[in-house]
């Protein structure tokens, strides 16, 4: 089989192309520069191409730099400030893997005659369905449940069987350079100079705006509106005493409202944009709300998910992801 492998620069993409070649495919590393900033870290920068290669080299196989960086400004970069700027608080990864790695990156790969790409994601294809990988301290099937039946039948996930622990034993075992690589923790395109507010300020305004309590009385003020997130309860201007976290962000009328750990409870939330990894799950279902949480029990009707026990408030434009037990049904995002 001809596998094109995303090798990012880590040491999961590194094991994962190192597998494909053990298997005997005929494989070829490809890494995508997505964003085009000298002060870049993360996924894309300079640096982990850089390691991706020294790794494509160890293994004798070809590499290459494939550049889209227009796309993922227009895909998620654009998109990621224009959420906020509407009070939301958006998942970037998983929008680069619905239009980036499993999207774009893709229909490359089948336009260059390759039978599947691959990844280093902790998580596991049987069949036409996905499942959590093995490691459930690495698990990354939350953020893969917008792949459908077509993406899944071209994808490979070779380290979803492995834990961590056994990841990096491979990689030393074969002397890869990244086997002892720390895991990359950040949003690829926020510097850690400038960032969240850097990257937002040089995109949309920022707004000061009013912090009320659950009564409506005015209990402080916020320099950029646009920062805050439901949830959030540090740098919301409220001073000492009791801790407040915030509820919901207004940007229309400039206003932020606070209240106690248990107003951030709720039974349930509604869904958009759904995707599903087969058809649509309706009922019983596990409900994920963020890339490491814990998945409880819930109830999804088809628009709104409601959950056995009340659970915190999800930040609008989140993503929730639907589970039966390890496999992964779809999800949709958090609506305001």
């Amino acid at each position: 089989m001809r596998v094109l492998a995303a090798m990012s620069g880590g040491v999961d993409s590194s094991v994962a192309a190192a597998l494909l070649v053990e298997e005997g495919h005929d494989v070829v590393g490809v890494t995508l520069r997505l964003w085009d900033n000298p002060t870049d870290a993360g996924c894309c920068s300079v640096a982990e191409i850089d390691d991706a290669r020294r790794v494509a080299h160890v293994l004798g196989i070809d590499h290459l730099v494939w550049t889209f960086v227009d796309e993922f400004d227009a895909q998620v970069v654009a998109p990621y400030a224009a959420a906020h700027a509407e009070g939301l608080t958006p998942n970037p990864c998983i929008e680069c893997n619905r239009h980036l790695k499993f999207g774009r990156l893709l229909r490359r790969a089948g336009q260059l005659g390759f039978d599947a790409i691959a990844t280093g994601h902790h998580a596991r294809v049987v069949g036409d369905r996905l499942f959590r990988g093995t490691d459930p301290l690495k698990d990354q099937s939350y953020v893969l449940y917008v792949l459908g039946q077509d993406e899944l039948a071209q994808c490979r996930f070779p380290v979803g069987v492995m834990t961590k622990a056994e990841v990096r034993a491979k990689a030393a075992a074969l002397g890869l350079p990244t086997a002892d690589k720390p895991d990359s923790q950040d949003v690829c395109f926020v510097t850690t100079s400038g960032g969240r507010e850097a990257l937002l300020a040089s995109r949309i305004p920022l707004h000061a705006g009013r912090v009320v309590d659950t009564a409506g009385a005015a209990v402080g003020r916020v320099d950029a509106l646009e920062l805050v997130t439901v949830g959030q309860r540090r740098g919301l201007g409220t001073g000492g005493g009791a801790k407040r976290y915030a509820i919901s962000v207004d940007t229309a009328t400039r206003t932020v409202v606070v209240g106690e750990a248990g107003d951030l409870l709720a039974a349930s939330v509604e869904l958009g944009q759904l995707c599903w990894v087969q058809e649509p799950a309706y009922g019983p279902v596990e409900v994920q709300t963020s890339a490491h949480g814990d998945a409880v029990p819930g109830f999804f009707d088809g628009v709104t998910v409601t959950f056995a026990e009340p659970q915190r408030r999800v930040a609008p434009g989140q993503s929730v992801v639907l589970y039966r037990g390890d496999e992964v049904l779809g999800g949709g995002i958090a609506s305001p």
